[in-house]
């Protein structure tokens, strides 16, 4: 058996994080796997941040304090975001608006990660999904 590379978008972060009966038994089973090497984008904890700080993420304010801290303890692994990939969000076409979900597609086509979401919305573009 081989390696799965996946990025969590940042609701199943969240729902992983806070054991959130909202996370798909699949999407659970992929990120424990000891088989999965399970990435964080460095635009979900912004987007985590602002989302807290404009009082939409009232229930994050230790974890968006400590962060990387939950992130290495879970043994994920933070992928910056890169000038390629903003070109790449910034090339998609305009069917989506949320500029964090864009980036996030960027970086899973561009580092030809699985993208761990139940966003609709992402099948519209050319990114590989679980759920």
């Amino acid at each position: 058996m081989g390696v799965n590379f996946f990025l969590l978008d940042t609701h199943v972060l969240l729902w992983w994080l806070f054991d959130d009966p909202k996370l798909s038994e699949r999407a659970k089973a992929a990120i424990a796997s000891p088989e999965s090497r399970v990435f964080v984008s460095s635009v979900s904890g912004w987007e985590i941040s602002i989302k807290y700080h404009l009082g939409k993420l009232p229930h994050v304010g230790d974890l968006v304090k400590e962060l990387s801290l939950y992130v290495r303890r879970e043994r994920f692994e933070v992928l910056p975001i890169s000038l390629e990939h903003a070109i790449a969000a910034g090339a998609l076409d305009g069917k989506h608006k949320d500029p964090f979900d864009r980036m996030l597609i960027a970086q899973a086509c561009s580092e030809k990660l699985t993208l761990i979401s139940d966003d609709k919305m992402f099948k519209k573009y050319k990114v590989t999904l679980l759920w």
